[in-house]
């Protein structure tokens, strides 16, 4: 379906300066109107179903080079139009997703700058707002320095907010849940140590931002098409309950290198007064470009396994050899003694594929399998890694002829140490070598401060660059899972090889000290809003000592919690994450592992709230399947489930994974049921929940 009907409209600008323009999303729910106000300054408000959602918030952009594009406008001319398709992306919750919008676009032309102009670009659909600044190319406007963006979203209330600290390196922080007033008060708790790190401002906060009003409304902020322009976070003024766009700095404080034509993301305003829709829009897609490949045909989803959790738990190590100062080039590691807990290593690795191939997964995940692991943590080092050279217990050849002759793919893995220069210097060489050895997916990292010193893993440079790995690996039909970099903004859709991010708090924390119970009931309505996460679930021995005496650290949900994850956090990289002999232990749990499908038909947001509980039902691509995934939080309860999106008539077998009851994620997290009941369109369960529980099922 197709179908886009254009309604175009030319107003003088004394006209239009008199009044208001406004656009209504397709089912009318939403309105959006933009006016100018005094001396020219360009607003905007929001409302759903009659409630307030944004007040009259300015929008502008300060620059450092020439005259500012905040004030002295006048519109010149506007445009309407609605926009109707269907597509379909390469991966996906959904087989089919409907664009659908109404469209409102301004030129906004500064007389006292020789006519300098710029557009405005609002899009309103059923699901919220997405609206962006465009600057065409013209006599009076080539290369510009941006110093600030400042776009506003003037909030209703004090909204009840879901939040990160601000910064320009990392979103690995636990969510604080507080009323934005609260926000001051609570910053210093917040923020917790990390590899990279670099707060801005004492109410300072990241998005996607997702709130709740106290009249209902649900309401999410964040952007859209990342490209060629520094991420944005939001800087509160709590006595106005204002947030402002709050753009990353380069290494000498200048936050866009712009040159005409140009255009900045969109910024994204997703709103309901369902939680459910939240989970369920797909605003931050459309905004996307559609794919940019002619063959997309070698982009699968990937379950896999790997020797990564038993680093992270400490049992064993990414290095070879436990030396100082080694010097890459110079040091012969034939002549060094191995510490015996280096992973990486043939043997091990071909354990690991064993596994993956008797249980039907697709890959293994090997890190540190190269030379330079031993001495780079922490420390400023241009070249540590040339992604090429193996320890030498790591037979590349081997392994490529073992794996490919069980049917499994080794996932390579790209730690950058933070030194992008060094990085993008071997990255022909890196993917070659990929393509050479049966690698079709990496998974990169970007631990500690970046090089060149002052840059941030969230400013302009560094987004291109994420973009730049990705293309580049495309070149050489590989995918791609980018660990430490920009979260995401919906790119998966024009550049389907980027299957996940990670770019928050994930699993890997549990053996740091522990997610909170409510952790993974937040992600979904924040940092998945952009697009999948490599969240790394399966952990079935969530107590960390069970691998490394001295780490007391737990895993803060049971063992059916985790299997619903599969299902509650989506990703077509799904990682079986805990050790063969742990899920040997626990074989009938793992059956619901080896069945849930990655890649999706239809989705079915059954209930949610955020910080409290989520259940989702699935249909696997192309298959007449369906799996639900329920969670709570540290609080026990009971999930409704429908199952009324199965065919009428028919009857099938559900089996269901259920916490026991005596289960809770601190005290028994292990004690699980199994049973199989008879379901149709008309059943709905109403299963029990343990404390920081969860509940999986498989339908066929």
């Amino acid at each position: 379906m197709r179908k886009i009907v254009l309604i175009i409209t030319t107003i003088l600008g004394s006209v239009w300066y008199a009044g208001a323009q406004e656009i209504n999303s397709p089912d009318k729910n939403l309105s959006m109107k933009f006016e100018l106000q005094g001396n020219g300054i360009p607003t905007y408000q929001l409302s759903y179903k009659k409630k307030k959602v944004i007040k009259t918030s300015k929008l502008g952009i300060e620059t450092k080079d020439v005259p500012a594009m905040l004030s002295g406008f006048s519109v010149t001319n506007a445009e309407q139009k609605t926009f109707d398709e269907s597509w379909n992306p390469v991966l996906g919750e959904q087989k089919t997703i409907r664009n659908h919008y109404n469209e409102l676009l301004v030129t906004l032309t500064q007389k006292d700058i020789k006519n300098r102009f710029i557009r405005i670009r609002f899009r309103l659909f059923n699901d919220g707002l997405g609206f962006r600044y465009e600057f065409p190319e013209q006599p009076n406007l080539n290369y510009f320095i941006i110093k600030e963006e400042r776009t506003q979203f003037a909030l209703a209330g004090d909204h009840k907010a879901f939040w990160l600290p601000g910064d320009f390196d990392t979103q690995e922080y636990s969510t604080m849940t507080s009323d934005l007033s609260e926000v001051r008060g609570k910053m210093k708790e917040a923020v917790t140590p990390n590899a990279s790190q670099t707060t801005f401002s004492p109410t300072g906060l990241q998005t996607p931002l997702m709130m709740k009003s106290k009249d209902g409304l649900y309401i999410n902020i964040h952007e859209a098409a990342l490209v060629d322009y520094s991420t944005m976070s939001l800087n509160l003024d709590d006595k106005n309950l204002i947030l402002e766009s709050y753009l990353t700095p380069d290494a000498i404080g200048d936050k866009g290198y712009m040159q005409a034509p140009a255009q900045s993301p969109w910024r994204t305003i997703v709103v309901s007064d369902k939680a459910t829709d939240i989970l369920a829009s797909k605003l931050i897609l459309n905004l996307n470009e559609p794919t940019k490949y002619k063959d997309v045909s070698w982009i699968k989803p990937i379950k896999y396994v790997g020797v990564w959790w038993e680093m992270i738990t400490g049992k064993s190590t990414w290095a070879y050899a436990d030396i100082e100062n080694v010097q890459l080039g110079v040091t012969d590691y034939s002549k060094l003694k191995p510490n015996g807990k280096h992973a990486a290593n043939t043997a091990h690795v071909k354990e690991y594929i064993d596994f993956a191939a008797k249980n039907g997964l697709d890959a293994v995940l090997v890190e540190g399998w190269n030379e330079g692991w031993e001495d780079w943590f922490g420390k400023t080092k241009d070249y540590v890694f040339d992604f090429v050279t193996p320890y030498p217990d790591f037979d590349v050849k081997e392994l490529h002829r073992y794996a490919a002759a069980k049917n499994i793919k080794i996932i390579m893995h790209h730690e950058t140490s933070g030194s992008v220069r060094n990085y993008e210097r071997h990255l022909d060489t890196a993917y070659k070598f990929m393509v050479n050895n049966g690698y079709n997916s990496v998974k990169s990292g970007y631990v500690g401060n970046i090089i060149p010193r002052g840059e941030h893993h969230y400013g302009q440079w560094l987004v291109n660059h994420y973009l730049y790995a990705i293309t580049k690996a495309a070149d050489y039909k590989i995918m791609v899972n980018a660990h430490e970099a920009v979260r995401p903004t919906g790119l998966n859709r024009t550049y389907p090889n980027l299957l996940a991010n990670e770019a928050a708090r994930g699993t890997e924390y549990e053996s740091f000290g522990g997610n909170n119970a409510d952790h993974t009931t937040i992600l979904p309505f924040t940092r998945l809003m952009g697009g999948p996460m490599d969240y790394t679930p399966g952990i079935f021995e969530t107590r960390v000592s069970a691998y490394n005496p001295e780490n007391t650290s737990f895993v803060h949900s049971t063992l059916t919690h985790q299997l619903a994850l599969y299902v509650t956090m989506y990703s077509p990289l799904q990682m079986a994450a805990d050790l063969p002999e742990t899920y040997n232990k626990f074989m009938d749990a793992f059956q619901f592992i080896k069945d849930v499908a990655a890649d999706w038909d239809e989705t079915d947001i059954l209930e949610a709230e955020p910080g409290d509980y989520i259940t989702i039902a699935r249909k696997a691509k192309n298959k007449n399947e369906w799996y639900v995934g329920g969670i709570t939080d540290e609080n026990p309860r009971v999930a409704h489930i429908s199952f009324s999106y199965l065919p009428k008539g028919q009857t099938f077998t559900a089996t269901v994974y259920a916490d026991g009851k005596d289960a809770s994620y601190d005290k028994n997290p292990q004690s699980y049921t199994i049973r199989k009941i008879k379901v149709n369109a008309k059943t709905v369960l109403k299963q029990p929940l343990a404390a920081g529980g969860g509940v999986a099922i498989s339908i066929k």
